[in-house]
């Protein structure tokens, strides 16, 4: 069974931890990390979670996954490529966007450049069903359909301004990347 460390909203170790699925008291986080993959033609690479999940089972969403005890960010994000999709890259490939705290997480958000063409990725079937390249638009538009998880709209603001930061190149261009009510 998967343990968490357990940190405050600073980030600071409480010196416990977790096991996955226990309740998390208040002024008590644990890390989590999103991967944001985008190739040379500004599309992001977005993944199907499988349906037999139970959270947010069969939806669109970033590669992302939880900080296991005493793991630190980076080792995670790299882990949760390689094991969701069967990308192996090395560290310096990785780009800590920032930190965004969360309901119950401390949640790191990371920015690899790189094409990879997605017949050539080893997909973990058990958490994922697919993976494909988007592009903002199209990624906006999911949003909107109800079709990509929503992090809500100052999540993905705050992703695609720290990309067009760190890349020089605005990807989002005036999206407000807001979701359709639900019917």
């Amino acid at each position: 069974m998967e343990h968490w460390d357990l940190f405050d909203r600073n980030g600071t170790p409480l010196g416990r931890t977790i096991q996955r699925g226990d309740r998390l008291h208040a002024g008590e986080y644990h890390k989590v990390v999103h991967i944001w993959v985008v190739n040379s033609v500004d599309r992001v690479l977005i993944q199907r979670r499988s349906k037999h999940r139970m959270l947010m089972p069969n939806v669109w969403a970033v590669t992302s996954g939880s900080v296991i005890a005493g793991e630190d960010s980076l080792t995670a994000a790299r882990r949760e490529l390689s094991e969701e999709l069967g990308i192996h890259l090395p560290e310096t490939e990785f780009e800590l966007l920032g930190r965004l705290v969360r309901r119950s997480s401390l949640c790191d958000v990371w920015l690899v450049r790189r094409d990879i063409a997605v017949p050539d990725m080893c997909l973990q079937h058990e958490e994922v069903s697919q993976a494909r390249w988007v592009t903002v638009n199209q990624l906006t538009e999911m949003l909107r359909c109800r079709q990509f998880h929503h992090y809500g709209a100052g999540y993905f603001r705050f992703v695609f301004d720290a990309i067009a930061k760190t890349t020089g190149r605005d990807l989002a261009r005036g999206e407000d990347f807001k979701c359709s009510p639900k019917r």
